[in-house]
């Protein structure tokens, strides 16, 4: 449409709108060897997530890391692909999730508003999304990045990408960017429902709340993330009534040989085993969608460990992914964060 006393020769507008924008980790396209290179490239370039200098990084990332990992990785995602879609399961849930949430943002604002989602890595990207809403009208944006906590490598570096694609738009939206959710009572309430689910109401004898890792050091410069998951397992427990000592904290998914943060999942649930805990159930509230480090790891390598060590039930709780109870809570997040705009 035409804005109303333009000129005749004025570019057409659609109507304005207020875009509401998911982004994700990201996902390889395949699990071939180049799929792979392309996806752990862009990954493992990234200054957020490896912040050692390029001059000492790159040689080592580009010489033996993409010649080896690519085929390692790819082999692990190939055991968890959703082949009839043919893609991971990290895409097909967000979609879902996207599709649900769009369900539910357009049954109370109509079409003033647009959901969609891009991935920080990988397809499809934030430029090419936010060039997409830009053009639909979108003059506002909601940016939700899908980390209930707060950590450089994850909530920032998708904050990053939008403002670098942001730079490239000539009618630049204005953009409110969400805070982490990882102590809002409704998040809490969806992990719990969950836990009681899965569990049928029974207390385990050790639940183990698995966090993404990240080193120890980036937690002594002043990232908040380690508090935050801290927080979110205390809060769980105090919401499900379960006396101290049942969920314990650790974290998963350590890279290199710097030091992490600790207790690192794979040594923790086979210390458990060991010391006569053999009936465990394991979650992981760091992630919004069951992924490669939960449907893989967790489910491989970590339950492996545990039944190596003596072991016996080894209970994995699902991401809430797109139960109704999360998309609840991120419609809650967009409503607190689009006031005063529809």
């Amino acid at each position: 449409m035409t804005p109303v006393h333009a000129p005749a020769d004025h570019p057409a507008m659609p109507p304005a709108k207020v875009g509401i924008l998911i982004a994700n980790l990201g996902t390889p396209d395949g699990y071939d060897y180049w799929s792979m290179r392309r996806y752990l490239n862009e990954f493992l370039s990234d200054k957020r997530v490896i912040d050692y200098p390029a001059w000492k990084w790159q040689p080592l990332l580009q010489g033996i890391i993409l010649t080896k990992r690519p085929f390692t990785s790819g082999a692990n995602y190939k055991l968890i692909w959703n082949h009839e879609a043919d893609e991971s399961p990290l895409m097909t849930i967000t979609k879902q999730q996207v599709t649900a949430l769009r369900a539910a943002a357009q049954a109370e604002w109509g079409d003033r508003v647009m959901v969609d989602f891009c991935m920080r890595y990988g397809n499809p990207s934030t430029q090419d999304v936010l060039d997409r809403m830009v053009k639909a009208g979108c003059t506002r944006i909601v940016f939700l990045p899908l980390y209930p906590q707060y950590a450089g490598a994850t909530s920032a570096t998708a904050n990053d990408q939008l403002f670098r694609a942001l730079m490239a738009q000539k009618w630049q939206p204005a953009v409110r960017t969400v805070e982490p959710y990882f102590d809002r009572a409704d998040y809490i309430d969806a992990l719990a429902q969950s836990v009681e689910r899965a569990l049928d109401g029974k207390v385990p004898g050790k639940l183990v709340a698995s966090y993404h890792g990240m080193p120890r050091r980036y937690l002594m410069e002043g990232d908040p993330y380690h508090c935050q998951c801290q927080k979110t397992s205390r809060l769980l427990q105090e919401r499900l009534g379960w006396p101290d000592g049942v969920i314990d904290t650790t974290f998963q998914s350590v890279f290199g040989t710097e030091e992490w943060l600790r207790p690192y999942t794979v040594e923790h649930v086979a210390e458990l085993a060991r010391a006569g805990h053999t009936d465990i159930a394991v979650i992981s509230p760091a992630f919004a969608a069951d992924c490669i480090e939960t449907l893989e790891e967790i489910q491989g390598e970590i339950r492996e460990a545990f039944e190596h060590a003596g072991g016996q039930q080894f209970t994995y709780i699902p991401c809430l992914n797109d139960d109704a109870a999360h998309i609840q809570v991120l419609l809650n997040v967009v409503r607190e964060n689009i006031g005063g705009w529809v």
